[in-house]
């Protein structure tokens, strides 16, 4: 298995000395340990391994009833609404109740020509030009058998994906979703951040990023992956999260001179132009609730009968434009 040095691992511990045989007279700590190069190496360095997907299982075991996707997507832009989806990779899997995960039974990768041509800075950042996607259409039938039975689709950014997803193709809509990054808590689970490079590294593998199916998979091993401390693998946490109803909360009329303390606390701001209201908003947990709507009425409108308008979201709701 193919192996690579993580150079920004954690050094030797320092209250161990390492020595290497010197001609230098002076006698040695009776408390030191001779080490040999390659086990300094590995003291240095976390080793990382390549990650290699896992195969698609002729036959699913029906211990894990319930159907999931992992999908990706590389686009022209940012902007759902102008900017197009240029390559989409996906893997079906299947998982039980638990959120334990079974079997791959699926993956489809495929690019896509855009009416346009592919910026330089997308070009620099996946690798696809236009060479490449010339001539090229995702094949709409084959994303339909993987994602028709599916009971959750997953994207480690779910709101950038869902709604380029639901531009392209009706298929995407009527779908559970869940979002890898924003759903689960990677600082509990030792993680020192959310993008997947530093997942799929703090994990202890490296893989080719920046195609779909290749960052697909390497997800797929991260939320499988079992550590020590959280009872759960993060892919259960996310599955139980995405059962979860959250609440949207408009902080509507709110003073002006508050919007600092409203940005302050995760409020963010809709200009009205998504048919949500003109207005900051945030969105809590059910069990937040309460306590939000007091954070408003007392420091922000300072009125006790203050109402301002929510929606509850499921997870057929979430991420969407």
């Amino acid at each position: 298995m193919a192996e690579q040095f993580d150079m920004f691992s954690e050094q030797a511990p320092r209250d161990h000395v390492v020595t290497r045989g010197s001609s230098n007279s002076v006698k040695p700590d009776k408390h030191a340990i001779t080490m040999t190069e390659e086990d300094m190496v590995r003291h240095l360095y976390r080793i990382l391994r390549k990650l290699m997907p896992r195969a698609i299982a002729p036959i699913a075991r029906p211990a894990y009833p319930l159907k999931g996707i992992i999908l990706d997507t590389e686009t022209t832009g940012l902007n759902a609404r102008k900017d197009e989806i240029i390559e989409i990779g996906a893997i079906a899997f299947t998982f039980d109740a638990t959120g334990s995960i079974g079997d791959v039974t699926g993956i489809y990768g495929g690019l896509q020509q855009p009416s346009v041509s592919i910026p330089t800075e997308i070009t620099r950042l996946t690798g696809i030009t236009d060479g490449m996607v010339a001539g090229q259409s995702i094949d709409t039938a084959a994303l339909q058998a993987l994602i028709g039975p599916a009971d959750l689709l997953i994207a480690h950014n779910a709101s950038f994906d869902r709604p380029f997803c639901e531009v392209f193709s009706h298929l995407f809509s009527g779908k559970a979703w869940a979002c890898s990054n924003s759903e689960i808590d990677w600082s509990l689970r030792g993680y020192e951040g959310t993008k997947l490079g530093y997942l799929i590294g703090q994990a202890g593998y490296f893989h080719e990023g920046h195609r779909s199916v290749d960052d697909c998979f390497a997800l797929l091993e991260v939320l499988a992956r079992e550590i020590d401390g959280p009872a759960s693998t993060a892919f259960a946490e996310l599955y139980e999260a995405s059962q979860r109803s959250r609440v949207r909360i408009f902080a509507e009329n709110s003073p002006f001179d508050m919007k600092d303390d409203l940005k302050a606390r995760g409020y963010r701001w809709s200009d009205g132009s998504d048919g949500r209201p003109k207005s900051w908003w945030i969105e809590v947990g059910e069990e937040a609730l309460d306590d939000e709507l007091r954070y408003l009425r007392t420091e922000i409108y300072r009125y006790p009968d203050a109402d301002p308008p929510i929606k509850r979201l499921t997870a057929f709701d979430r991420f969407r434009a």
